[in-house]
């Protein structure tokens, strides 16, 4: 605050007190701040700026020690220059100025405090009439300024610094009056006049006194809102950072899971025609050994067919790049290069994602050979699928074929039926067996049914599944090609 004139120095030039406060144009210098990871949404009540760290409070004790050499040494100069007429003892004087700087050692962790005691000390060294101003009002600037950048109870922040500039003012207006209404005061300026120099001089006090607090108040919350700013978009970017690496996580355990449906088909069906052949090569052994060694050359083509379907499988768990994502990396499985991985088109080579619709005839030829009575019958115009729906129709096909020959008895038929309908393709098994006992064979745990919903539901189709009416069962997957060539 700009001190008020004094009576005995009026005719004093470059007199303290008719000397403009030194208003600062710019906030002081923040040191930097070491970025904190913030653990709560600076939107929140209660949200305060990150801790003070070693190197903050050091900056802070430097700030304030810097400023109490620099008051000392105006004090030197001023009283040196004969300034004051009666200026306070140098004791005093210099207890005056250790009040108002040391206090900025701690003024961002109690900022409120802080501003409070320099107040006090800023208006003690004016009535006292130290001969020091300079210094004096940055300190106080800077305390002012403090409150509002960094007092976490903005209610208090705003109610203190409040106080300080109506107290400051109050002073001001004060002294003013006292200058103006006694006679003797300032006998060096003229008095002459509606608007006279004495006049002019005591507006220029109060203007540089309005700019001096307004900047202090004005500063002190732009760092608050910038600070908060700052933390705003630090949380969100953890926040997003927290999402990406639950997305990914989310991605790897999709792909387990379809490596998982992959591995049930693959396995379920080979190991169950091998089941069936294996057990027509020991009944016939003894009686027919010609019919025996093609159920067991059976038995060994489906062996061979299932081990190359886990060598697909299994060579997507050996590409994987990351799967437990402990420095939050991108996620990157082959499976994107495959039918059943992102829905891309598979590489060629690739056993898994070469089974298509096409290979169909062939599974459902293999089931007749194996002793399974089982159609296939295209309706409708065949038009080019998707690879992902192409390769699930395929492994559909594979789980319900395997549910007929394991549930349906051994005189089960089965008839296999690919519709091609105007925007979706249709896939429907049916057969003539037991039906309604499957939901009652020991040892089923229905893990097939929830792969083939899990496929239909990725293509963004529908599945029906249950009894017949008449007998047997009923495996009826309907997908969108719109819907599903989007998604593929």
């Amino acid at each position: 605050m700009e001190r008020t004139p004094n009576p005995s120095d009026a005719g004093r030039t470059g007199d303290r007190d008719g000397r403009a406060a030194e208003p600062a144009s710019t906030p002081p210098t923040e040191p930097a701040v070491t970025a904190v990871a913030p653990v709560a949404d600076p939107d929140a009540p209660g949200w305060r700026r990150a801790p003070l760290g070693p190197d903050e409070r050091r900056a802070d004790a430097l700030l304030a020690g810097g400023l109490l050499v620099g008051a000392l040494l105006s004090l030197v100069l001023t009283t040196t220059a004969g300034i004051y007429d009666d200026p306070a003892a140098p004791w005093a004087s210099v207890l005056c100025l250790l009040a108002v700087t040391a206090p900025l050692a701690w003024r961002r962790r109690w900022p409120s405090a802080v501003v409070l005691l320099t107040s006090v000390a800023f208006v003690a060294s004016g009535v006292l009439q130290v001969p020091e101003t300079l210094f004096a009002n940055i300190a106080l600037f800077v305390a002012l300024y403090t409150v509002g950048a960094w007092d976490p109870d903005r209610r208090r922040a705003t109610w203190v610094r409040l106080v300080v500039v109506v107290g400051m003012f109050v002073w001001l207006l004060a002294t003013v009056f006292i200058a103006v209404t006694d006679p003797d005061s300032m006998p060096g300026i003229s008095r002459a006049g509606a608007f006279s120099p004495l006049v002019a001089f005591l507006l220029i006090q109060v203007l540089t006194n309005i700019l001096y607090f307004a900047g202090a108040y004005y500063f002190g919350d732009h760092s608050w809102a910038s600070a908060r700013e700052r933390a705003r978009t630090a949380w969100r970017g953890r926040q997003l950072q927290l999402e990406r690496q639950l997305v990914e996580r989310q991605a790897v355990a999709i792909e387990r899971l379809r490596l998982a449906r992959e591995l049930h088909d693959a396995v379920a069906h080979h190991v169950s025609m091998m089941g069936v052949q294996a057990a027509a090569a020991r009944t016939v052994l003894g009686m027919d050994p010609a019919r025996a060694a093609a159920a067991l050359e059976g038995v060994e083509e489906s062996a061979r067919e299932a081990v190359h379907e886990l060598h697909g499988v299994l060579g997507t768990l050996r590409d994987v790049e990351s799967w437990d994502l402990p420095d939050g990396g991108a996620y990157a499985v082959s499976a994107a290069r495959t039918a059943g991985g992102a829905g891309q088109p598979a590489a060629p080579g690739d056993p898994v994602g070469s089974l298509t619709v096409d290979q169909i005839p062939a599974l459902v030829a293999r089931c007749a050979e194996t002793g399974q009575a089982a159609t296939f019958q295209v309706v409708g115009e065949p038009v080019r699928l998707p690879p992902l729906v192409s390769l699930n129709m395929y492994r559909i096909t594979q789980e319900a074929l395997t549910n007929t020959r394991k549930h349906g008895g051994p005189d089960a038929r089965a008839d296999v039926r690919l519709r091609y309908v105007p925007g979706a393709v249709e896939l429907e098994i049916a057969d003539d067996g037991v039906g309604p006992l499957r939901s009652r064979q020991p040892g089923s745990g229905g893990l097939g049914l929830v792969g083939m919903r899990e496929r239909v539901a990725a293509d963004g189709g529908s599945l029906e599944v249950g009894p017949r009416s008449r007998g047997g069962f009923l495996v009826r997957a309907t997908v969108p090609l719109a819907h599903a060539g989007a998604r593929s």
